[in-house]
């Protein structure tokens, strides 16, 4: 009877501590706000900074068949500059572009003509097989629109001089563009050497190449004109030879060299069958020499150009690094400073000489001075055939 009274008052305890909870908390729902999941601060939106044009020009491409036309559309992709038109015969090598790069149907055409009637651009970069360069200056300079070409200027020097007479003629700017010509390292040796610290220059001396063009894997689209002596006008003495040429006329103030000397050799016949491999091209000045070693059968990729003068030596290495020595001095290593726009990147160097007639005369990219450039691989190509040093 005890426990039965005791199990009782238990029970009674138990259930009077649940009411008074269940109480308590239903107290506690009637005087306390039910909280509310946090509401999340107002994000800020991104700024997103469009990129800045390299051009306001528009611009037109003409030819897809060079593997440096991947430069141009990049910049375009990236929104720096404006393409209005792409004139490509090639369907496929058209159809390959546009997916790759999402170009819009409206700027694709199968002829440089009708491209140029329809959008009307400001310039034509040309990025066809060399010995085609003179189709579109055939086209664009009556019109009175200039041209940039990817170097060399021309084939054969037969070209050059009809694209000269047609430039000169329709008063257009007509000009060559070369990957060295936008080196801080190249800028720094010209530099010191036209404040004469070197003293005055003896021996230049180039090396231009690669492993070869199939090598290093550039497209059968490049690769089938670029090994074809016609279209190209010839195999690395064209393809390489032009940047010695060029750099060499650039540092001794566009002055003609009074004689050239080549020897080509041919070492990977099975791979290039049609055209020299290796071309090393001696050519003289009153005052100094140059040595122009252009290939296919480098062991790696080389642009490099070493300077000589009575008092100091420059070693551009590469892009960047410069390597000085001043007399019996110690040789001092530095990184050149960048180049100031717009002389930086070839789009904005291209507006500049369009819009200011005194710009692009007598430069790297100039007619004048890629016309000597002409000039000396034509005199290396004769000598070559012939034997023998030829006089200019």
């Amino acid at each position: 009877m005890k426990n039965n009274f005791t199990m009782k008052i238990v029970k009674f305890l138990i259930c009077l501590i649940i009411v008074s909870g269940i109480s308590k908390s239903a107290l506690l729902a009637q005087v306390t706000p039910v909280a509310k999941p946090p509401v999340p601060a107002p994000v800020a939106p991104v700024n997103v900074t469009p990129a800045t044009l390299l051009s306001t020009q528009k611009l037109a491409i003409a030819g897809l068949a060079h593997d440096h036309v991947h430069n141009i559309l990049g910049d375009y992709r990236d929104g720096k500059v404006i393409i209005v038109g792409i004139a490509e015969a090639d369907k496929q090598l058209r159809d390959r572009y546009q997916k790759q790069y999402n170009l819009p149907d409206s700027i694709l055409f199968d002829d440089l003509k009708k491209m140029i009637a329809a959008k009307k651009p400001e310039v034509v970069l040309g990025y066809n097989p060399v010995a085609k360069h003179i189709d579109i200056v055939e086209v664009c300079a009556p019109l009175g629109i200039s041209v940039m070409v990817e170097k060399p200027l021309a084939a054969t020097l037969a070209q050059a001089s009809r694209m000269e007479f047609l430039a000169l003629k329709y008063y257009i700017k007509l000009l060559t563009n070369y990957e060295t010509t936008w080196y801080p390292s190249y800028q720094h040796v010209y530099d010191v050497a036209a404040k004469d610290s070197l003293g005055q220059i003896r021996k230049m001396v180039v090396h231009d190449g690669h492993q070869g063009p199939k090598e290093i894997g550039c497209s059968k689209d490049f690769t089938n004109w670029l090994t074809d002596p016609e279209l190209n006008g010839a195999g690395a003495l064209n393809d390489f030879g032009c940047y010695g040429a060029n750099l060499m006329t650039w540092l001794m103030n566009g002055q003609k060299p009074i004689a050239v000397t080549a020897v080509a050799r041919h070492f990977k016949r099975q791979t290039y069958p049609k055209v020299e491999d290796d071309a090393s091209i001696f050519v003289e000045y009153p005052t100094a020499t140059g040595i122009i070693e252009a290939s296919w059968n480098w062991p790696f990729s080389i642009k490099d150009l070493e300077v000589f003068g009575d008092e100091g030596y420059m070693h551009a290495l590469d892009k960047d690094n410069v390597v000085t020595r001043i007399n019996n001095n110690p040789a001092v290593t530095r990184i050149a400073a960048p180049l100031a726009a717009p002389d930086d990147n070839p789009v904005s160097y291209l507006q500049l000489v369009t819009r200011n007639r005194l710009k692009g005369i007598a430069d790297r990219s100039s007619l004048k001075y890629n016309m000597i450039v002409m000039q000396i691989l034509d005199a290396a190509k004769r000598s070559i055939a012939e034997g023998k040093r030829i006089v200019l």
